[in-house]
């Protein structure tokens, strides 16, 4: 599916989220436990700068539930992998203590060549042996800054592969991935009102450099990052458009 709602079928099915603990995976953690009978996470320590959306993943677990009883009721366990060899092989400023910045290539140096590659087989596994056929990403090439691993015919025909390899059909959902930031702030209101927004605002870490220091009208961040800036630009334009 490319971000459509669920169907009946899998309304009763069960779903595995990507759950980093930034603003667009705790959307879709929201928008999975909307949908599905039984949600489970997934997420990866791979040496990243801003660590604290580790440390902040439980804590908007615990939050979601208590938002909704019927979220609750769905959410099942977190898996958290590590995976210290992508830090090890990528030279990158989400992994290395450098500036951001465009390479040569045109890309931002905070892409991380396969990670979302990686992400996708580590969850289709943990899925397979959950019994568990549907992957749900925040990947979306609307409001992004250019990673080809988050165009929507990478994740599709990432679906197609694992469904092969795994010899059962993997279905990766993607609710944002036609939206701009705007859009995805409009989502969580209308998912949990104006109190996910907070909890959004106040608990999930989006900047690259993991800030929970500076807190802004849109959440914490550096302000300066990449990340920030798409938040933040997110944020003025859905509040413009409430005005």
């Amino acid at each position: 599916m490319e971000g459509a709602a669920a169907t009946d079928d899998k309304r009763s099915a069960g779903a595995l989220v990507l759950f980093s603990g930034g603003q667009d995976s705790t959307v879709c953690l929201a928008w999975a436990l909307d949908r599905f009978e039984t949600v489970e996470t997934i997420g990866f320590d791979y040496g990243q700068r801003h660590r604290s959306e580790l440390q902040q993943r439980p804590v908007v677990r615990t939050a979601l539930m208590r938002l909704r009883a019927a979220w609750a009721a769905r959410l099942g366990p977190d898996h958290v992998l590590a995976l210290p060899s992508l830090a090890a092989i990528s030279e990158t400023s989400l992994t290395r203590d450098m500036a951001f910045e465009v390479t040569g290539s045109g890309l931002p140096n905070t892409f991380v060549p396969g990670r979302n590659l990686l992400f996708l087989t580590y969850a289709a596994a943990l899925a397979w042996r959950r019994g568990l056929n549907v992957l749900v990403g925040g990947m979306c090439e609307t409001d992004f800054s250019g990673y080809p691993d988050c165009r929507n015919d990478t994740i599709q025909a990432m679906a197609r592969a694992l469904s092969l390899g795994l010899d059962r059909q993997i279905t990766i959902e993607t609710p944002l991935m036609w939206l701009t930031k705007a859009e995805t702030w409009q989502l969580a209101e209308d998912l949990g009102g104006q109190v996910l927004v907070d909890l959004i605002v106040a608990e999930t870490v989006t900047c690259y450099a993991g800030d929970r220091i500076n807190r802004h009208a849109w959440g914490y961040g550096c302000g300066r990052c990449p990340a920030c800036d798409l938040r933040r630009k997110g944020w003025e334009r859905w509040q413009s458009a409430k005005t």
